[in-house]
């Protein structure tokens, strides 16, 4: 391994000031065998949560003028230097092992890979169901309806205990080939929240696999905004069909 080898990480946030903080610490304390850098984009956030994050005095800061959104905030990064192995993480998980590193010697000693995501628990140490398979009209809009469509875009009844491929890597954390990243330009952000990432794990099917790691596991604070506030349900929904229009007849 070279010896200019460095690991990236970023977390966008927006008035995280309670939780943004707790991630990045989790983060920097855990993440030892790996150079990483760790990118903080904050949206224009209207409380203390840049403020909060400076005090660990090892993420780098980079602060966006407006709420430009999740996937454009991301690509921020795109102007910088970015690692051999990429990780978008959510503000509001946390680690309890070296979680990146791990994943890293994943990807080394599995060159067929672009992407992958660790299993994600709840705080009560339970699997959250995410979806893994590609989102369509069904999955997405019956699937609110239907217990059973839910369960088949989420594989609710599968055990999961080695890696397997997946369509749908979710945003709250996962791993990916820096080159990767750059050559794809990062998300597509005409997505303002909300199926960004499965857009990108689709165009990441065409440089290699898409994987879920079981033997890897972060910590989520799940609070479905989308399920809880007319607002982001909105965005949801226009997401929703974004995502189906761009993809419409187009295969994996």
């Amino acid at each position: 391994m070279s010896a200019d080898f460095f690991v990236t990480a970023a977390i966008v946030t927006y008035n995280d000031a309670n939780r943004a903080p707790i991630t990045v610490e989790s983060i920097l304390k855990h993440t030892k065998k790996y150079p990483l850098k760790l990118y903080v984009i904050d949206n224009a956030s209207g409380d203390d949560t840049v403020a909060c994050i400076e005090k660990s005095g090892q993420a780098i800061i980079i602060k966006n003028e407006n709420n430009i959104g999740f996937g454009a905030a991301h690509n921020v990064i795109l102007k910088h230097e970015i690692g051999k192995y990429h990780f978008v993480i959510n503000p509001d998980i946390t680690l309890s092992s070296d979680v990146i590193s791990d994943m890293v010697d994943f990807f080394e000693n599995n060159p067929d890979v672009v992407m992958a995501m660790p299993k994600i628990l709840n705080e009560d140490g339970t699997e959250q169901k995410l979806p893994k398979q590609r989102p369509t009209f069904k999955k997405l809009f019956l699937g609110r309806l239907s217990d059973k469509i839910r369960s088949e875009y989420v594989w609710a009844d599968k055990e999961i205990t080695k890696p397997c491929e997946i369509d749908f890597c979710t945003g709250c954390f996962f791993g990916i080939k820096g080159d990767a990243f750059k050559k794809m330009c990062g998300f597509d952000d005409r997505y303002f929240m909300y199926l960004e990432d499965a857009d990108l794990s689709l165009k990441a099917k065409s440089k290699g696999k898409v994987l879920m790691l079981p033997q890897f596991s972060v910590t989520h604070t799940w609070e479905r905004e989308s399920s809880k506030s007319l607002k982001y349900l909105i965005i949801h929904i226009v997401s929703c069909f974004k995502f189906l229009i761009k993809w419409r007849g187009k295969h994996k």
